[in-house]
């Protein structure tokens, strides 16, 4: 019984830590003042973080939690780890507004959501969850910026993916697809790195093969999360695990390898050009390198410019957008 738990556990953990799809793209900012509107008149209780009484960021972390957007507790951790930046012209309903300097501690102290119009409702000391102006002569002048945390973009778009990174393209098609989502609180996160279980059911989610069985490593039981797919993408001939029999599925996975597993999963061909070319495109990668033909490929086949770069940085870590970029190059090679 107590191993069942355990294992319970870490499943709810690698659950939590994992991207799924956003439940916030169903929603809307005025879906989110709709909620918080129910709770005006509610009373202020430090600390508090339920309808029986809140503080400002318990308010604001209780309600996007019901569109299924996770908050930092503080409003400060608010503000510094959520969403994306918003200038205050561009407010929209939904909007997480911040304050400072509402208590003796200086920086961000109070935070509250737009609802449109220059209004913004929180959980206050005097009259706890109500309405106020931004432009109001007590607020007005402690007020510091905004955040986005709803992703209220279209199908494959984030808030932290602009259109100016390279992957951009890549993560609209695919994301839509199922290929590889984005978080709960509406990013994408291009800069996390992938590890190789993820990576596996990345590619599986293209390839949709079905193993004859899930086994294949031995430090991947049939109860792991990415078992099917790791063992989907063996038999395919894929990729390959370690010298030791191991896969480890929760180590990141390099470029260099990335490069090999898109090159086997599509079937590419090294490009025909010549062997001293080849050596020149990539000032950091000889032909001795253990996946050059792979990593050659990568360059030949890509769309997104993420690849045209001077060198390649084979054992770096490849990131969400490395590998979107990657895996959109490779459905589009042939």
């Amino acid at each position: 019984m107590k191993k069942f738990f355990t294992l319970l556990l870490i499943a709810t953990i690698v659950m939590t830590l994992m991207p799924s799809q956003s439940k916030a793209a169903a929603y809307t900012g005025k879906d989110v003042v709709n909620i918080a509107m129910k709770y005006k008149g509610v009373p202020y209780v430090y600390g508090g973080t339920t309808p029986k009484g809140f503080d400002c960021s318990g308010y604001t972390s209780y309600v996007f939690k019901q569109v299924g957007v996770s908050l930092p507790r503080t409003a400060a951790e608010q503000y510094s780890k959520s969403g994306k930046s918003v200038a205050k012209k561009d407010l929209q309903p939904g909007d997480l507004v911040f304050f400072s300097n509402t208590t003796s501690k200086p920086g961000i102290s109070h935070v509250g959501i737009y609802t449109g119009s220059n209004n913004f409702i929180s959980a206050t000391t005097s009259s706890g969850i109500a309405v106020a102006s931004l432009s109001n002569t007590y607020w007005g002048p402690k007020y510091t910026g905004a955040k986005r945390v709803l992703n209220n973009l279209p199908a494959g778009e984030f808030v932290d993916l602009p259109s100016s990174n390279f992957a951009f393209t890549a993560v609209k098609t695919i994301a839509p697809k199922g290929i590889i989502c984005g978080y709960e609180d509406g990013t994408f996160r291009p800069n996390t790195s992938i590890t190789r279980g993820q990576a596996a059911a990345i590619v599986n989610r293209v390839l949709k093969h079905t193993p004859k069985s899930v086994k294949s490593y031995k430090d991947v039981p049939a109860n792991n999360r990415f078992a099917k797919d790791i063992a989907a993408i063996k038999e395919l001939g894929v990729i390959n695990g370690f010298k030791d029999g191991t896969y480890r599925p929760n180590a990141t996975m390099t470029r260099g390898q990335m490069a090999i597993i898109v090159k086997n999963a599509f079937k590419l061909k090294q490009p025909a050009i010549s062997s001293a070319a080849a050596a020149k495109v990539y000032n950091d990668v000889s032909p001795s390198n253990y996946a050059f033909s792979a990593i050659i490929t990568m360059n030949a086949i890509d769309r997104t410019t993420g690849f045209k770069t001077a060198s390649y940085r084979t054992d770096a870590n490849a990131s969400r957008a490395d590998f979107s970029a990657a895996i959109y190059n490779g459905m589009h090679a042939n």
